[in-house]
């Protein structure tokens, strides 16, 4: 069984690992994407003090073990606008629906202080795409100003 929660501090290094194995998987462990962010060693702490800001992890109940998250933060600047940050998924939490929930569930979050939905991936992650594709996101031309992954090749947008 799988839970969806509110990130802990004690969930930080599993989940940094998740997003970092996730990215070097694709040869994505360059400098420019979520693997060299530097709030990745607390996240918990990171999430906790933005404003209109949240992370999930999926907790496998069976073990308790992380298995994935996702969170929903400003874009500098751009009040109106948040921004779907760090949805990633060891392999055996994909392919159950668990990105489209987490997904939602950030819709849902995030229509309550924003106008717009921003997300940044790349090609390589091919899942992705078609995952914002089918939710609705427009690809963009290129990033919002304030976009710190810019190492990423793709971009898309959202009204919620």
């Amino acid at each position: 069984m799988l839970k969806i929660r509110k990130i802990q501090p004690s969930d930080n290094q599993a989940i940094k690992k998740i997003i970092q194995d996730c990215l070097r998987d694709v040869q994505l462990n360059i400098p420019g994407t979520a693997y060299f962010d530097p709030q990745l060693d607390s996240l918990a702490e990171y999430y906790e003090k933005l404003p209109h800001g949240i992370y999930w992890v999926v907790i496998d109940d069976t073990n308790k073990e992380v298995v994935g998250g996702c969170g929903v933060g400003p874009v500098p600047g751009q009040p109106e606008v948040c921004e779907l940050q760090k949805l990633y998924l060891k392999p055996e939490g994909r392919g159950h629906g668990l990105a489209k929930i987490l997904l939602q569930k950030s819709i849902t979050f995030a229509q309550e202080s924003y106008q717009k939905m921003y997300v940044v991936t790349d090609t390589k992650l091919a899942v992705a795409n078609i995952l914002y594709q089918h939710a609705g996101f427009t690809k963009l031309a290129k990033p919002l100003a304030g976009d710190e992954h810019l190492a990423c090749d793709t971009q898309y947008i959202k009204s919620i």
